[in-house]
């Protein structure tokens, strides 16, 4: 019989069923973990579930406590820890004088090393457990973040830029060799451990046909099948103006921005799209149409002027979204500030982000962008026990407010407006402790 382990607090998480979210809120609840595998074995009442489970190894309390799913950032970049906080007056000034600037220090492979560990123990004292980040265009930044990934046990997903045209050429590739390193980083660790892999062309202004080709090589050499998950693809759409009317310079021959991925076969179920806030209704159409995903970037959209998404227009096309910190361009590694900010962009639209769609959003939802949603996520049976402990009394002004909730949802409300990294008490991975404040 497995061992387990047992852990009491209030406990937060949602489930969906037909697309209807369901805040799932329980005020002295019990999470059972088992201890070798670390996967859940049932979340309930501490009371009516605590007699089931009687010979446990540990059962730890964490009083004025919730414990809830570990954040997913489907959107960052590792590169970037040391470019956040960068002034830049647009989107493209901000990415020659510093952004470009930066990733070349990457060649580097103690520089790579050193930021890696640095932006996973960022992202883990923030309380995200999971992330999708665009890496550099050289090969060894892929190798030092995988590493440092997989000493942690996370569940992590990445990519080695792609970038042939438009840049540095100390930081360009070539389409061929994209190609090859990009391959060659997928057989060594795509589904190994916790650990995914990301084709990854920068965007389509740094990459020319002949490496959009290519990156769609890979797509179709690494699918999903009945008993392993495909490559996902990640890349920018639509983020600013200016850059919009450049891929209209650059691809003369495509509809739109959109089209330029749909016409190389970079499309659907496995690919994420970051920003998506100038799309055009054929835009929205086509994206769900082929199934393809989209992440929100309030952080660095407000950062960088770069505009105003619509969750309402996504919603209307039943488009699946997330929200992310897209750091460096996003001045946060808070998902708790993201979500605040998102809250904001949205009433801007006359669209009311309420606390659980929000929470959701940086959960369940981003797991479903990943295609991950059957392992994290919530705190389903047998999903993995990646979880946050959240000091519903780290500052004074939240115990005050807390002192007054009505409800879950303000409970929820007031930690995604007044919470920062200070809220996270502990984190778990695989239900073993890998911080604490």
């Amino acid at each position: 019989m497995s061992q387990y382990n047992l852990f009491r607090a209030s406990i937060y998480h949602c489930t969906e069923s037909d697309r209807v979210i369901e805040a799932i809120y329980i005020p002295d609840g019990l999470m059972v973990v088992d201890n070798d595998s670390g996967q859940i074995l049932e979340v309930g009442d501490y009371t009516t579930t605590a007699p089931k489970w009687p010979n446990s190894l540990s059962l730890k309390h964490f009083k004025d406590s919730l414990i809830m799913p570990g954040f997913i950032d489907t959107h960052v970049h590792y590169p970037q820890y040391r470019v956040i906080a960068s002034y830049g007056t647009s989107l493209l000034d901000w990415l020659n004088t510093y952004t470009f600037v930066e990733e070349q220090k990457f060649s580097d492979l103690d520089y790579a090393t050193t930021v890696a560990e640095l932006f996973l123990d960022e992202l883990i004292k923030n309380g995200t457990t999971t992330a999708m980040t665009f890496c550099s265009s050289y090969k060894q930044s892929v190798d030092v973040f995988f590493t440092a990934a997989e000493k942690r046990k996370l569940r992590m997903i990445a990519g080695k830029v792609m970038m042939d045209r438009n840049a540095p050429e100390g930081l360009c590739d070539s389409a061929q060799s994209s190609y090859i390193d990009s391959k060659s980083l997928i057989d060594k660790w795509h589904n190994k451990a916790r650990l995914s892999y990301a084709v990854t062309p920068r965007f389509a202004p740094t990459s020319t046909n002949e490496q959009l080709t290519q990156a769609a090589k890979l797509l179709k050499e690494y699918p999903n099948t009945s008993d392993t998950k495909g490559v996902l693809l990640q890349t920018h759409l639509n983020e600013n103006d200016e850059e919009i009317e450049w891929v209209k310079e650059l691809y003369p021959e495509s509809k739109n921005y959109f089209d330029v991925y749909d016409s190389h076969d970079l499309t659907g179920i496995n690919s994420v799209f970051g920003h998506c806030i100038h799309n055009t209704d054929e835009e929205y159409r086509a994206m769900a149409d082929s199934g393809s995903k989209v992440v929100l970037c309030p952080r660095s959209n407000l950062f960088l002027g770069s505009g105003l998404f619509a969750i309402d227009k996504l919603e209307d096309f039943e488009i699946e979204m997330a929200l992310a910190s897209d750091v460096g361009g996003g001045d946060s590694f808070s998902m708790f500030q993201v979500m605040n900010e998102a809250y904001k962009i949205c009433k801007l639209n006359d669209y009311n982000l309420d606390p659980v769609k929000a929470f959701y959003l940086t959960t369940l939802a981003a797991a479903k962008v990943l295609n991950m949603d059957d392992s994290i996520g919530n705190f389903e049976v047998n999903k993995e026990a990646d979880f946050i402990v959240l000091d519903l009394s780290a500052t004074e002004l939240i115990t005050e407010k807390l002192k007054v909730a009505k409800d879950i949802n303000d409970i929820l409300f007031s930690l995604m407006t007044l919470g920062d990294d200070r809220l996270i008490k502990e984190v778990y991975i695989l239900g073993q402790a890998t911080y604490k404040k």
